[in-house]
């Protein structure tokens, strides 16, 4: 039954639909107890399931986005920051997470340098950029709280690429022809995401992930964003190729009413899962989680 909060054409509904249409075998000889570790750009973590690039949560919490912080702390996961100010990534990054600090497309260049520099004085894990802010619905150049956005050319990611020696990340990958450029942009990981629905009929993340991941070929982490509700939706975009996840929406309940404990219980809860399922997979680590798992529904 459709929820009457979707309309036709929704990403998220048709996303939430394919997530749904995929199914799992189990495996159960030789079975052993699995490990979530995940190892990124030399540091470990407790799971595969971090935050998404979220931003502007005061209406969830006083101090939502350093409490969202402390949270993936305390669970040992990585914490991915979006658009913000100097100020709050410098409150974030003292929590002890270890963050991905993503920047919008700003059409001043100038700007996008400045935000890189400060992120490396915050010692983030890694920056990147929000690439499908270039423009709004009406197809004129986008404005996000009264910065103006514009599209970025593959010369220009090259040199926000070589602007920085941390590993920079491209959110916003949705299509073939944008990892393979990645690629020669020499990025070092890409979030495969619509975000949330930015685009009507926009194509399920997990339905292109596969196709990415063979262009990727395990040369750099794949985080898929994007309906990331449950560990079991961990499980299936970790089978299809993706290295992480990033949970957005579904930590929210638990910010507003717990704070950073409720959102380190809520990745842990969804650990568990992931855990649970890998299990009864014989999927030893995340990284044997195989594609042949997974199947489509056809009945």
């Amino acid at each position: 039954m459709k929820d009457n909060n979707y309309r036709t054409g929704d990403a998220n509904l048709i996303t939430r639909e394919y997530f749904d249409s995929l199914l799992i075998e189990m495996r159960h000889i030789d079975g052993v107890k699995p490990s979530t570790s995940l190892e990124l750009f030399g540091e470990t973590f407790s799971t595969p399931i971090t935050t998404a690039a979220l931003s502007h949560l005061n209406g969830y919490h006083p101090k939502g986005m350093v409490e969202l912080a402390k949270g993936a702390f305390a669970a040992n996961a990585v914490m991915f920051a979006g658009m913000g100010d100097e100020t709050e990534l410098e409150a974030i990054t003292q929590t002890g997470a270890k963050t991905i600090k993503v920047i919008k497309p700003y059409v001043d260049n100038e700007l996008i340098f400045k935000r890189i520099e400060h992120a490396e004085k915050c010692n983030v894990l890694a920056v990147g950029m929000d690439i499908d802010h270039g423009f709004n619905g009406k197809g004129e150049y986008d404005t996000v709280l009264g910065f103006p956005m514009a599209p970025k050319s593959l010369d220009e990611i090259k040199s926000f690429v070589q602007a920085t020696k941390l590993p920079f990340v491209v959110k916003g990958v949705l299509s073939e022809q944008d990892a393979y450029k990645c690629l020669e942009a020499g990025v070092k990981g890409i979030v495969i995401s619509h975000h949330h629905g930015i685009l009507d009929y926009a194509v399920p993340p997990l339905m292109l992930l596969p196709k990415i991941a063979k262009i990727v070929d395990q040369k750099i982490p794949i985080f898929v964003d994007c309906g990331i509700a449950s560990g079991i939706d961990a499980f299936k975009a970790l089978a299809l190729g993706a290295t992480a996840v990033c949970a957005g929406r579904s930590l929210m309940d638990s910010l507003k009413d717990f704070g950073a404990e409720g959102v380190a219980k809520k990745i842990s809860d969804m650990t568990e899962e992931l855990s649970g399922v890998m299990a009864r997979t014989c999927s030893k680590d995340i990284k044997s989680i195989e594609p042949s798992l997974i199947w489509n529904r056809s009945f």
